[in-house]
């Protein structure tokens, strides 16, 4: 299996519910240090996985709808408590869609599964990663 890496970063705020939380209860800042891996069993006929170019635009664009903003006050989020986990599926999903939809080329269809990694610090992380179909 081959894969491609690119990395990004976003800064947001949250809160969340429920006592096991304690203090982060309150709303809070958190930056996160994102990893998408794009995997394939081949590779193109010019011996790209998917186009770096690509992976990276379509990486600050799903980014970008979280960057710098509450997370409490996105619809897409509602409800959920967007602990590092939440958050990375739901970048998942976005890059997942980018994958077959076709805005990562003929390479991104060709994508057959996907991870996304979320660094909270040096010590801690949390990562989604499954199939695309």
């Amino acid at each position: 299996m081959f894969s491609l890496t690119v990395c990004d970063h976003i800064m947001i705020a949250h809160s969340f519910r429920g006592a096991a939380f304690g203090p982060a209860q309150r709303l809070h800042g958190a930056t996160y240090a994102v990893e998408a891996e794009f995997r394939a069993p081949k590779l193109d006929p010019l011996g790209l996985l998917v186009d770096i170019g690509l992976a990276r635009t379509e990486l600050r664009r799903a980014l970008d709808t979280l960057d710098y903003r509450n997370l409490d006050d996105l619809p897409a989020l509602a409800g959920q408590n967007t602990t590092t986990e939440v958050v990375a599926f739901h970048i998942w999903g976005l890059l997942a869609q980018a994958c077959r939809g076709g805005a990562l080329g003929e390479g991104g269809r060709a994508v057959t599964a996907l991870k996304v990694l979320l660094r909270e610090s040096p010590v801690a992380w949390a990562a989604y990663e499954a199939a695309v179909s």
